[in-house]
């Protein structure tokens, strides 16, 4: 694999990663398995709580159950993609999860068929106050390269740091 066709896959990877958390945070939840390979899988092993989604149905079902009136937002960092292959790669990226539960009976005050606050969401539509991430942790992924397109293989979640998700107003 010459430097440029190397770049080219990190850079397909970390756009993975990214997208991910766009998709989570902004736009439909479970349009993330359109982002895995067919018999690709997401898990958080114990000491999480033990929970694995596989094949693309189960992770939309997954993603796709989110509580209505939730509004997050995830904060990426230190992506450093290792390309194993001339179809496989690896990952470790850093996350920050900020998040609330709402008290809006689940309407869509986003307006973006989501129920979750959507692109200019927010409590009531407005601004909910700022408070500390409910999770810090870590993924740790796996790419395959198919037909010219990088997926996700699988998606481990390590979660060291994590609480309650509040409820804005409440």
């Amino acid at each position: 694999m010459d430097p440029l066709e190397r770049l080219l896959a990190e850079r397909a990877c970390e756009r993975l990663v990214i997208d991910f958390v766009r998709r989570l945070d902004l736009g439909e939840p479970s349009s993330v398995a359109g982002l895995f390979t067919e018999d690709g899988w997401w898990e958080w092993p114990p000491p999480g709580d033990g929970r694995r989604a596989e094949g693309r149905a189960a992770l939309a079902a997954y993603f796709g159950s989110r509580p209505p009136g939730r509004l997050s937002r995830r904060v990426m960092s230190n992506i450093l993609v290792t390309v194993t292959g001339p179809e496989t790669a690896t990952a470790t990226s850093y996350f920050q999860t900020y998040r609330v539960d709402r008290h809006d009976d689940g309407r869509d005050e986003g307006h973006d068929g989501t129920g979750d606050g959507g692109p200019g969401g927010g409590f009531g539509g407005g601004m909910v106050p700022a408070g500390p991430p409910v999770q810090v942790g870590h993924y740790e992924d796996r790419f395959r390269c198919l037909d010219g397109h990088w997926l996700l293989a699988s998606r481990t979640l390590v979660l060291p740091f994590g609480g309650p998700t509040p409820t804005a107003g409440g």
